[in-house]
């Protein structure tokens, strides 16, 4: 008898066992596109993985559903799910989204990092203050290059304390968070001071339009068909290359599902971002262009984790320090540069920030403390690992969303003296049962938890 393609033959003392596709995902813990040959083995290797313990981006995909039907049905004097609510929440959570990738570098080494609230705050002041400075000639893009060349110098910092000294990097960033706040309040001038941007200048207003500007939605269209087309023929292309190469690739008929539901999803956005959020005397439509930025942030991000050796060797570090020293990885090096480019990157969430309020910065702008609890929550909630290893970019997009959705959701309920309460109440509760689904996915596929 001929084994089927998703079936490999595994010798044992009785005889011959075979392994099939939804068996070997369960007990490796393998992604079910690598070793599924059809749609149904897929579905079946998923439904293991989900089994065992490892729900992937479910959960979070639930929760946002969950929050969207909730808030949607306890303010109906505010209709939760109209177009100007959701592309409001949509700006509001690509600043959570950035930082929660940020933060996504560091819990791949099953470290954490407590300043990143605080250095996002100093890369959007010090971008500010730049490209307003009078005589400097300071263009836009080298203002923003220099906030996130600082702020990943800071990054850097405290990963050299880490990686070189052996300082838990809860204590580290600890420190960082309290020092970085101070700085932030001599940025600025005092703690009553606020930096303004001049939209009538071209750079200051280029920052401003980077979550302020929006796309009109003709032009949306056209870069979303672009968009889809060339994500399609990429991923058909690599996969259909990887085939006739004998190499293990997804079912097709999953990368066509895949393909359809990007068009999909984007389709739907595009949409709600078309209809008229203005009023009759002045209408407000199109894409607001942080959507593309953060798409962009998410496209570097993915490629660094999955297509670098850089990448390999965060999550070889993050699921087993000792072993990847012993294969020869610069686990110091690594770890340095995974801070540094933690802290650059919160750097551009700072700058969104700034933007999404109106070019305007002050200490009431956000809350570090605040910042930092929702990027660390909004990674977790997504589906990275607190004990390392495990996380993707998307992850941090999708826990991000959900984060900004509870806390727009909140902010509509007008409680009054409970809405603050809430706002770390409902994120609190929705942290603390990822990480329980976490917790017991590890225990289902063998992990080992850290302390």
């Amino acid at each position: 008898m001929t084994a089927d393609p998703g079936e490999t033959p595994v010798a044992t003392g009785a005889g011959t066992v075979d392994l099939t596709a939804d068996a070997k995902v369960e007990a490796a813990d393998i992604p079910p596109a690598l070793v599924a040959q059809s749609l149904g083995q897929y579905m079946r290797a998923w439904w293991a993985q989900i089994r065992s313990g490892n729900s992937g981006v479910l959960p979070v995909v639930l929760g946002i559903v969950i929050v969207a039907v909730v808030f949607e049905i306890i303010t109906p004097e505010h209709a939760f799910l109209r177009p100007s609510n959701l592309v409001f929440i949509f700006g509001l959570s690509t600043v959570y989204m950035v930082l929660a990738i940020a933060e996504t570098a560091v819990l791949l080494l099953a470290e954490v990092d407590l300043s990143v609230g605080a250095v996002a705050l100093i890369g959007g002041v010090i971008a500010f203050k730049l490209v307003q400075q009078p005589g400097a000639d300071w263009p836009w893009w080298a203002a923003l290059l220099a906030a996130f060349a600082i702020c990943g110098v800071f990054g850097a910092l405290q990963g050299a304390l880490v990686a070189r000294l052996r300082i838990p990097s809860f204590v580290v960033t600890l420190a960082g968070f309290l020092l970085f706040s101070g700085i932030l309040i001599v940025l600025l001038g005092g703690a009553d001071s606020s930096v303004n941007l001049n939209t009538s200048d071209p750079n200051q207003n280029f920052i401003y339009e980077m979550v302020q500007g929006l796309i009109s939605p003709v032009v949306a269209w056209i870069v979303l068909a672009v968009l889809v087309v060339a994500y399609g023929a990429t991923l058909w292309l690599r996969t259909t290359s990887r085939r006739r190469q004998g190499l293990t690739a997804p079912p097709l008929s999953l990368v066509a599902i895949r393909i359809a539901l990007v068009a999909i999803i984007g389709a739907a956005v595009v949409l709600v971002c078309s209809v008229n959020r203005g009023s009759s005397l002045k209408s407000v439509t199109g894409v607001p262009w942080v959507i593309p930025i953060v798409l962009a942030v998410l496209g570097v991000w993915t490629l660094v984790l999955g297509r670098t050796r850089f990448g390999r060797y965060m999550y070889a570090i993050g699921g087993n320090p000792e072993a990847a020293r012993r294969a020869g990885v610069r686990v110091p090096a690594i770890r340095i540069w995974a801070f540094a480019l933690c802290s650059a990157t919160a750097a551009l969430g700072g700058v969104l920030l700034g933007s999404f309020f109106f070019g305007e910065y002050s200490t009431n702008t956000a809350d570090p403390g605040q910042l930092v609890l929702y990027s660390i929550a909004a990674a977790v909630i997504g589906g990275v690992s607190l004990f390392g290893g495990r996380g993707k970019a998307i992850h941090g997009i999708l826990g991000g969303l959900l984060i900004g959705g509870i806390a727009y959701g909140v902010s509509l309920l007008n409680l009054g003296s409970l809405s603050t309460p809430l706002e770390y109440i409902v994120p609190g509760a929705v942290l603390l049962a990822a990480v329980l689904i976490d917790v017991l996915s590890r225990r289902g596929s063998g992990g080992v938890n850290r302390v």
